[in-house]
């Protein structure tokens, strides 16, 4: 059984990604009219104008952030900064949203603290590690960019996601991939629900990320069982998927699966 840290000590963590029949999460099926259906489910829920988690806050790796938003920009770094204060630097302890950007080493060209993506604008935190040099936090608070240190070499995720509910009051987060920073957070113990938008197409590649992943030995292989608590039918054929993680590893209540809603509805309602 994995040790499973106490959501009183850190925020609800929900993972919320957008799949191909094939359990990719890029890809040329997301160009097709039922990929882009799925898109369109996929922000509605999390970003809509009545987003159904109600959350603080999400949080992807550093590859999904220079993927989407940062375009793999190398940072114009001042070697002879001056040293900055030890430990957190907490610009904005009280945004309506915060994007939460884990960057152990320290690599993200950042042009701007505010992170806008399509209406949704949020406040930029980067997670370090004790590793990340004195230039690269000088960058960072010279942009009004919030950090954390959340380990000395390595990511210490329960730490990190303490802080970001100590610091920055974020009680709901949402988890946003890629896969192998998904699995890794489910690994931890740190993962309490997976959702899904499965666009009901597909592209075949080999080569796509999945929405888990153990790549480069960061996370075990080990199985993990999942317990089903929403099936929900949307347009464009999509299906919208709502698991609890199985910490325990213990068979399910099989009630519970029959228990399970199938239906096809507005996912716009509030959950938290």
């Amino acid at each position: 059984m994995r040790e499973v840290h106490n959501v009183q000590d850190r925020p609800y963590i929900f993972c919320h990604m957008m799949t191909s029949l094939d359990g990719k999460i890029i890809g040329p099926y997301m160009e097709t009219p039922e990929g882009e259906a799925a898109g369109e489910a996929f922000h509605r829920i999390a970003f809509g104008d009545a987003p159904y988690y109600r959350h603080q806050g999400w949080l992807s790796g550093r590859v999904t952030t220079d993927d989407n938003f940062t375009d793999y920009r190398v940072p114009v770094l001042d070697e002879t900064a001056p040293p900055v204060p030890e430990g957190d630097f907490v610009a904005v302890p009280d945004a309506p949203m915060y994007y939460v950007s884990v960057d152990p080493s320290g690599r993200l060209g950042w042009e701007s603290a505010t992170l806008r993506y399509e209406e949704v604008s949020a406040h930029v935190v980067e997670v370090l590690t004790g590793r990340v040099s004195n230039a690269y936090k000088s960058f960072l608070r010279g942009l009004g960019i919030s950090y954390i240190i959340a380990g000395a070499d390595e990511l210490d995720i329960p730490l990190a996601l303490g802080k970001m509910k100590r610091l920055f009051g974020v009680s709901t987060l949402m988890l946003g991939g890629g896969g192998v920073l998904n699995w890794s957070f489910i690994q931890a113990g740190m993962c309490d629900e997976i959702s899904i938008v499965m666009a009901a197409a597909a592209d075949g590649s080999s080569g796509s990320p999945t929405l888990f992943e153990t790549r480069g030995g960061h996370a075990s292989s080990q199985g993990i069982g999942f317990i089903l608590q929403e099936a929900t039918v949307l347009d464009g054929g999509s299906v919208w998927l709502r698991y609890l993680v199985n910490h325990t590893g213990k068979k399910p209540d099989g009630s519970l699966s029959r228990r399970a809603a199938v239906h096809s509805v507005d996912p716009n309602k509030e959950h938290r």
